[in-house]
C-alpha cells in the first residue's frame, strides 16, 4: 500500500508493504524518487529501542537496527483536518506496543511538525531508551553525486555572549567520508540538561546543491535533545529526538497502561537554501506562538541592567532613570536584578520581597512613576531556582529540589527547583500574584542562570526522566500563569538565550537573545537571531556607553532596531545630541513595527561571524527591505550588499536611520546591489522600496 500525497509544497511517500513493514520513502520538496532496489530495508518511519532487545545493526554510536523499531508492523493510518492545517497518525505495534507517528502540517506553510506517541496496551514494562520524534533516509535520493558531494550541513554554533553564529561545513569537513556503503560516523549534536542552547542552537539544516533544496530543523524542548546524520544502506539519514539513555541519561519505563508522548520537532523543507528554510520556519513560529499583543506591535523596553546600574537599582537611582525612559518613548520598563536583596543578591535568591534599604519608601513608588510615565512596569524574577542562603531553603524538604545520590543538585549556589511538586508550583503561584496583583505588574523578565545537568533521580525512572517530567511540569505552570494573567508579559530570558527554543517562545512574546556587553560584537549576534527567533520577539539591547560618542549611540540603536529593542545605558547621562539619536532609533522602530512584526529575514552577505568586518541582515515586507548595515573594524571601505527580487523592478534606495545622516551610498537598480560605504565602527538602516 502507498501512502503518497503533497501538502504545502511537501511531497510524502509511505509504503506499507505487504508484510505490514512501514518505510518512509519520502518527505520533501523535490519530486519524488525512483523508489528503492529493497524498500523493505532500511528507510524507517520511526527508531525505537527497548532495554535488553537485539540492535539489530553494525550501528556504533548510531540510533540504528533499533528494537522494536525494526519489528513494528503497521496497524492503521487517518488524515484528519484541524485548525492547523492537515494531520496524518499513522500506528504500528509490537507486542501490545503502539507506536503513533504525527506529521502535523500548517496551511500554507512547508513545515511539518513531527512527534511520536509510545502505549503499552501489553501487560509487561517497557523499559524504552530512545525514541525519534522523526527519521528520514534517503536525503540525498535523487542525486547523480556521491552522497557526502553537493551537501552541506548548517551548525547553530551558540554560547554565552556569542549565540547564533552558524556554520557552513562539507560532509567532509565534519569528518564524514564515504568508506563503504555506511558507516559508523555520525555528524550529530547533543545538549544535556536545562540550558538547550548552551553550546548550539536546537536546530541545523541540510542544503544539496544539485538537488536545489534545504532542510531546516529544530527541536522544541526546554530539556536534552539530539540530532544526528549519518548514513545506512548507501543513503543518508536525519533523526531527530528529545533525551536518549546513551546521550542524557534517559530511560522511560512504560507500565502496562501508559504512554509516552516524544519532544516535538519541525522541519521545514524547501526549494532553495538555507535564507529560504529558515524564512519558512519564521512563518510556522508564528503560527504555533501563543496569540499574544505584545507582538502585534512590538513596543521598545527599557531595562536598567546593562550598561546601567548592573543589579544595583535603588529609588534614587531609578527615578532619573524612568523620566529619561519615557522621554525616550519606551513603552515598558524592567527594574533588573537586586531589587530583592539589601546586598550580594546572587546566592540569596528565592523569597522575592523588596529590599527595604534599596526602597527606604517601598518598591511601590518606583513602580508607580513607571506606571504614571505611561509605561507598564516590570521586575525581574528567577523563579526556577533558589539561593542556597535564602532562609526559605532550610525551611523545605529536599522534594522541593533536584537530588542525585542522594543530595541536592547544585549550580553557582543556587538549587534548582522540581516543578513537579505541587508546593515549588504553589510557591512561584504566590510570587507572581504578588507581583500582578499588589505590585501592578504587567512585565515580568523571567531569568534562569544554572544549568540543572542530567537532571534528577528522585521519583523518577532515570535522571533524565526525571529532568524530561521537570521541563514539562514547568511549561504547564507558565501555560497556566497565562490563563490567569492573559496580558502579562513574560520574557524569555536564560543568561541570554541559553533557552532560546520554541517549547518555551511558543508561549513566551519575548526572547533576550544575549547578554553581550561589547556593542560591536553585538552586532554579529543581532544579524543572526532571526535564524533561532522571530524578530518580534528576539530583544537585542542598545545600551550608549557613558563615555561613547554619537556614531557609538547610532551603532548601538542599530544593532535592535531590526528586531526587539531592549534599551538600556544611563539615559540621563547622555548629551542631548546622543539622547536625540536615542529618541529617533525608538519613533523609528515603533513606526515599522507593525511591518517587522509580519517580516521575513534576508542575509545579503550570509551569515554574520564574530571576526566578519561586514554584517548586514534585513527584514521584507509588502514589498519593502529593511536592511541594517554594520562596519565594524578592517575590512574595505566599501561593500556591495545584493538584494534578492529587487533587479529591475523600480526599487529606490535611502538611508532611513539616522535620517540626516545618511552616508555615501550607491543604489543599482537594474542589478538590484545597494553599495554602502562606512567608517569603521558605524553602522545605518536603509529602506529599498
Amino acid at each position: 500500500m502507498d501512502i503518497k500525497f503533497e501538502e504545502n509544497g511537501i511531497r510524502v511517500w509511505i509504503l506499507v508493504t505487504e508484510a505490514g513493514d512501514v518505510r518512509l520513502l519520502h518527505c520533501g520538496s523535490g519530486d519524488f524518487p525512483i523508489p528503492p532496489d529493497d524498500p523493505a530495508a532500511k528507510f524507517r518511519l520511526v527508531e525505537i529501542h527497548e532495554s535488553g532487545m537485539n540492535q539489530a545493526d553494525h550501528h556504533g554510536s548510531k540510533h540504528t537496527g533499533t528494537s522494536p523499531g525494526y519489528l513494528l508492523r503497521y496497524r492503521n493510518h487517518r488524515f484528519e483536518q484541524n485548525g492547523h492545517g492537515r494531520l496524518l497518525e499513522l500506528v504500528q505495534e509490537y507486542e501490545g506496543l503502539f507506536v503513533t507517528s504525527r506529521f502535523q502540517f500548517y496551511d500554507g506553510v512547508s513545515v511539518i511538525r513531527s512527534w511520536t506517541e509510545l502505549e503499552n496496551r501489553g501487560k509487561s514494562e517497557r523499559p524504552i531508551e530512545y525514541l525519534s520524534s522523526f527519521a528520514l533516509t534517503g536525503l540525498t535520493r535523487g542525486s547523480r553525486q556521491r552522497r557526502n558531494e553537493g551537501a552541506f550541513i548548517h551548525i547553530p554554533h551558540s554560547t554565552w555572549y556569542g549565540e547564533a553564529q552558524w556554520k557552513k561545513y562539507r560532509p567532509g569537513e565534519l569528518g564524514y567520508d564515504v568508506v563503504n556503503s555506511f558507516s559508523v560516523k555520525r555528524i550529530s549534536l547533543s545538549s544535556t540538561g536545562t540550558w538547550p542552547a548552551s553550546e548550539h542552537l536546537p536546530m541545523g539544516a541540510f542544503e544539496h546543491e544539485e538537488l536545489g533544496t534545504t532542510v531546516a530543523w529544530q527541536i522544541e524542548t526546554n530539556a536534552s535533545w539530539h540530532w544526528e546524520l549519518s548514513d545506512i544502506a548507501g543513503e543518508f539519514y536525519l533523526q531527530l529526538s528529545g533525551p536518549s539513555y546513551q546521550e542524557h541519561s534517559f530511560l522511560r519505563v512504560l507500565k502496562a497502561g501508559e504512554s509516552f508522548v516524544s519532544e516535538p520537532c519541525a522541519l521545514a523543507f524547501v526549494r532553495g537554501g538555507f535564507e529560504d528554510g529558515i524564512r519558512e520556519l519564521t512563518r510556522y513560529r508564528r503560527r504555533i506562538r501563543r496569540p499574544n499583543a505584545d507582538n502585534k506591535n512590538p513596543a521598545a523596553i527599557f531595562n536598567d541592567y546593562m550598561n546601567c546600574l548592573w543589579g544595583q537599582p535603588t529609588t534614587g537611582k531609578l527615578l532619573p532613570l524612568i523620566d529619561a525612559a519615557e522621554a525616550a518613548g519606551c513603552k515598558y520598563f524592567c527594574i533588573d536584578a537586586g531589587w530583592y536583596a539589601d546586598g550580594a543578591w546572587w546566592d540569596g535568591v528565592g523569597e522575592w520581597l523588596p529590599s527595604a534599604a534599596r526602597f527606604p519608601r517601598g518598591i511601590g513608588e518606583s513602580l508607580e512613576r513607571i506606571r504614571k510615565g505611561g509605561m507598564i512596569a516590570g521586575l525581574w524574577l528567577e523563579l526556577e531556582v533558589m539561593g542556597i542562603r535564602c532562609p526559605l531553603a532550610s525551611q523545605v524538604g529536599d522534594d522541593w529540589f533536584f537530588m542525585r545520590n542522594g543530595r541536592r543538585v547544585v549550580d553557582e549556589g543556587r538549587y534548582q527547583l522540581d516543578y513537579r511538586n505541587p508546593a515549588v508550583r504553589a510557591h512561584a503561584d504566590g510570587v507572581i500574584r504578588r507581583l500582578v496583583e499588589e505590585y501592578g505588574v504587567g512585565y515580568i523578565k523571567m531569568d534562569y542562570n544554572i544549568n540543572g545537568g542530567p537532571g534528577t533521580e528522585r521519583d523518577a525512572d532515570s535522571s533524565g526522566s526525571g529532568l524530561l517530567d521537570h521541563t514539562r511540569a514547568y511549561l504547564d505552570w507558565i501555560d497556566r500563569v497565562f490563563a490567569r494573567y492573559p496580558d502579562l508579559v513574560i520574557e524569555n530570558c536564560s543568561s541570554g538565550g541559553m533557552r532560546m527554543e520554541y517549547a518555551q517562545l511558543s508561549r513566551h512574546s519575548i526572547q533576550s537573545v544575549t547578554d553581550q556587553t561589547d556593542y560591536l560584537a553585538m552586532s554579529a549576534i543581532a544579524a543572526n537571531c532571526a535564524t533561532a527567533v522571530t524578530p518580534e520577539q528576539a530583544a537585542i539591547w542598545s545600551y550608549p556607553l557613558g563615555d561613547g560618542d554619537e556614531e557609538e549611540t547610532i551603532f548601538n540603536m542599530v544593532n535592535a532596531l531590526l528586531l526587539r529593542v531592549h534599551q538600556s545605558g544611563h539615559l540621563a547621562e547622555l548629551s542631548a545630541e546622543r539622547f536625540a539619536l536615542v529618541r529617533e532609533g525608538i519613533d523609528y522602530h515603533h513606526a515599522i513595527s507593525r511591518a517587522l512584526a509580519e517580516a521575513l529575514p534576508f542575509w545579503p552577505l550570509g551569515m554574520a561571524s564574530l571576526v566578519s568586518p561586514w554584517r548586514s541582515f534585513g527584514m521584507e515586507s509588502n514589498g519593502v527591505r529593511y536592511l541594517a548595515v554594520w562596519r565594524t573594524v578592517g575590512g574595505e571601505d566599501e561593500v556591495p550588499l545584493p538584494l534578492r527580487g529587487t533587479a529591475g523592478k523600480g526599487f529606490g534606495a535611502r538611508c532611513a536611520y539616522p535620517a540626516s545622516r545618511s552616508p555615501a551610498f550607491s543604489w543599482n537598480a537594474d542589478e538590484g546591489i545597494l553599495k554602502v560605504r562606512l567608517e569603521e565602527k558605524t553602522a545605518r538602516i536603509f529602506e529599498i522600496r
